[in-house]
């Protein structure tokens, strides 16, 4: 390529930046800084937890020759230690099977990329995670369509039309042709920390023939449920629901993320999912890291999910601003909804001036006009900080409001 090409592209590219910025998008990798952390997703603080490191490096030490995993597990990076996790896992989340990945968007860019058929129907909660819409770019699945936040009838009716609309379930006496529904839907919602009505929609598309519910519990994981088992062992719906999704990267402190399903389909995602044959698997300290988090949850669940609801209760007592500018969220998400990128940006700065470490949602990963600060509230975090975060808040708002009052005179 000449020299003379690589300008031109550097230059399409430099404009394309130019454009981000202009807007206010524009994305940097930044430094973590000596803030208050209320923007990671360490809701348990494990990531930190002296106790929990500790019992990881003991651990380590207990398995010192082994380091990298050497390659994809279909070649050399299996081993014995990963197989009886995955059984471990098993046994946690109550599931007949387990398959690990190297992260959650790997493990949903596996499932919805190749599990739906030709013929198939996915249906998506229209706040789904990116990694989902992913996924779905690969997939052969013939309709691919979302449904209304939440919205139980909206996906029942999209369930009846479009399969109306392929041909009838019952048209193939071999089943070749049966048209399978995907559901997709999160347990939490990483933007706005709402639950999903779980219980009402598998209650409302268990009638249906060969409707497969798919659950993201990866805001969930560690963080609800007895012994930190996710939303759907909470609700007893372990054998409603299709697939589900666990992440290690946020509430357990680790990284990597599993799979929770059936005997077949493991094995089929073994075959045909591209991002686990041809990747690197996980290293084998990650697994260790796994085992130690879980190990460590199971002790230390209690505690750490009661001290973490006192202080999303403390935050949604404490924080003084009016409903309609705060997300409708009992979970360690928060937000305060600022509409205009530029406002958002504006109180996510002066938050961070003021000490604490929150980030700005801006359009389009949420809709125009719920552009919001999200806030994370963690167990490691303290009542006292809540308080001078809220105080904090209080003032940006104040100092907008004059700003947009000079603005109309």
């Amino acid at each position: 390529m000449s020299n003379r090409n690589a300008d031109n592209l550097l230059v399409r590219l430099r404009r394309k930046l130019s454009q981000r910025t202009d807007s206010g998008l524009l994305r940097a990798l930044t430094l973590p800084h000596a803030l208050v952390d209320f923007s990671s997703n360490d809701y348990l603080g494990l990531s930190g937890n002296k106790k929990l490191h500790s019992k990881f490096t003991e651990k380590v030490n207990a398995h010192a020759d082994l380091l990298g995993s050497t390659g994809s597990r279909l070649l050399n990076g299996n081993s014995q230690y990963a197989l009886d996790l995955e059984s471990f896992l098993c046994n946690y989340h109550k599931s007949e099977a387990a398959l690990l990945f190297n992260s959650g968007y790997d493990a949903n860019l596996s499932f919805f990329g190749y599990v739906p058929q030709p013929n198939d129907i996915v249906l998506y909660d229209e706040l789904i995670h990116a990694s989902v819409h992913d996924g779905l770019k690969f997939s052969r699945a013939k309709s691919k369509q979302k449904f209304k936040h939440n919205d139980v009838d909206d996906a029942y009716r999209l369930c009846i039309e479009l399969r109306n609309q392929r041909q009838s379930i019952e048209s193939s006496a071999n089943g070749n042709d049966v048209v399978n529904i995907f559901v997709a839907v999160e347990t939490i919602y990483s933007m706005d920390g709402d639950f999903a009505p779980l219980t009402q929609l598998v209650s409302r598309l268990k009638p249906l023939k060969n409707v497969y519910i798919v659950v993201d519990e990866a805001h969930a994981t560690g963080a609800y449920g007895k012994m930190g088992k996710g939303v759907v062992c909470e609700l007893g719906l372990e054998n409603e629901i299709f697939a589900r999704l666990h992440t290690f990267g946020k509430a357990m402190g680790a990284h990597g993320a599993v799979i929770l399903g059936s005997p077949i389909l493991r094995e089929y995602m073994i075959n045909y999912a591209r991002p686990l044959i041809y990747s690197t698997f996980i290293s084998h300290h990650s697994l260790l890291g796994i085992k130690c988090a879980y190990d460590f949850l199971a002790e230390e669940w209690e505690d750490l999910q009661t001290r973490l609801q006192e202080l999303i209760l403390h935050f949604r007592h404490t924080i003084d601003v009016p409903d309609s500018l705060i997300l409708e969220s009992h979970t360690s998400i928060q937000g305060i909804i600022v509409p205009g990128n530029n406002n958002t940006n504006f109180l996510a700065t002066h938050l961070r001036n003021a000490g604490y470490d929150v980030r700005p949602i801006r359009s389009p990963t949420v809709p125009k006009g719920k552009e919001r600060v999200r806030i994370c509230i963690h167990a490691h975090n303290t009542f006292d900080e809540i308080d001078s975060l809220c105080g904090e808040v209080k003032r940006g708002l104040m100092i907008l409001s004059v700003e947009a009052q000079r603005a109309k005179l």
